[in-house]
């Protein structure tokens, strides 16, 4: 396609667009629909200020160089699963001030570029967690004034190269579910980042209290509250184990594991090497044995052939002995 016939397609779409920075803008043009035959080296999109209501399957595969893409001030319900499917280089995407109450998990699968993400303005009961490892190179959050009671804890944890998020405007219930964000807040300011503020909602004692001024003390009930779930989740996991353990019949019997063959093979090789280790072994030890026990037999008996030569000399001595003073007395 010619930028001619580019301008001459846009014009007739009523969007104005730029061929030099290659800028598609659509703002405040009435559009229901994503216009058409958009040119494929489209890198900014915007179509802010319109009455759109949804994006269907591949909705912007005209265009998959796309890095900007405004949708905001619309009437936006229902995003497809796969309306951003091919948009792999995207950047920023604004849906700001719509009527979106849901996300799919799977609409950003395939987006690991994606750095600015607005969400404020519009619906939101949640986020899906399962969209955390699209979310892992976002500078910007924006999720103000939805209807946001709690985040998904493994959510936050992905977004560690956030720099700003804002979160006022939510009826955040500030009770043991809501910890883990109070103290993933604090993480998260302590290294630098911007948040707005997040104001409880509920319950009643809490309304209007910013999350990061209320005292851990708040909170104390949580840790008894979980340790007393985790007993009773223990006593009733051993209920369920001796009251099968009454019922044998009802146990289910253990699969024979079937024979490898080689492993039999295997197994009887190695036993055989270590049996005749330990019978040369066995042997060694039988071998210096006996030596030894000859060895010893024969110092024992050189011993007491010694000793007897020993006596038999000191008899002789003593018999020279007596004789001499007889013979003197004699003489």
């Amino acid at each position: 396609i010619t930028t001619g016939l580019f301008l001459s397609v846009l014009s007739r779409s009523e969007c104005v667009c730029n061929s030099n920075t290659k800028v598609v803008d659509c703002r405040g043009r009435g559009l229901y629909d994503i216009p058409r035959r958009l040119h494929p080296d489209t890198q900014e999109l915007y179509l802010q200020d319109n009455r759109i209501r949804g994006l269907g399957s591949m909705a912007f595969r005209e265009i998959p160089l796309v890095r900007i893409l405004d949708l905001s001030n619309n009437s936006i319900t229902s995003i497809s699963a796969s309306a951003l499917l091919g948009l792999r280089t995207l950047q920023r995407l604004n849906l700001a001030n719509n009527a979106l109450r849901e996300l799919d998990k799977r609409l950003l699968g395939p987006i690991r570029s994606l750095s600015h993400l607005d969400l404020s303005h519009n619906s939101l009961w949640g986020l899906p967690g399962a969209m955390a490892d699209s979310l892992r190179n976002l500078s910007h959050l924006g999720l103000a004034h939805n209807r946001l009671t709690r985040l998904d804890r493994s959510l936050l944890e992905a977004l560690g190269r956030l720099d700003s998020l804002t979160l006022r405007g939510n009826p955040w219930r500030c009770d043991c579910q809501l910890i883990g964000l109070k103290l993933w807040l604090e993480t998260y300011l302590f290294k630098g980042g911007v948040v707005d503020e997040v104001l409880c909602s509920q319950p009643e004692e809490m309304r209007d209290r910013d999350l990061q001024k209320v005292p851990y003390q708040l909170f104390h009930a949580c840790m008894t509250t979980s340790y007393n779930y985790l007993f009773a989740n223990i006593h009733h996991l051993e209920s369920e184990r001796l009251l099968r353990g009454s019922l044998p019949e009802c146990e289910p019997k253990q699969r024979p594991r079937p024979v490898n063959l080689r492993h039999a093979i295997a197994t009887v090789i190695i036993t055989g090497v270590v049996c005749g280790i330990v019978c040369l072994m066995m042997l060694a030890a039988a071998v210096y044995g006996c030596a030894y026990a000859a060895i010893m037999a024969k110092y024992q008996r050189e011993l007491k052939k010694n000793e007897e030569l020993a006596a038999a000399q000191g008899a002789d001595h003593a018999t020279a002995d007596e004789k001499e003073p007889l013979e003197n007395a004699i003489a």
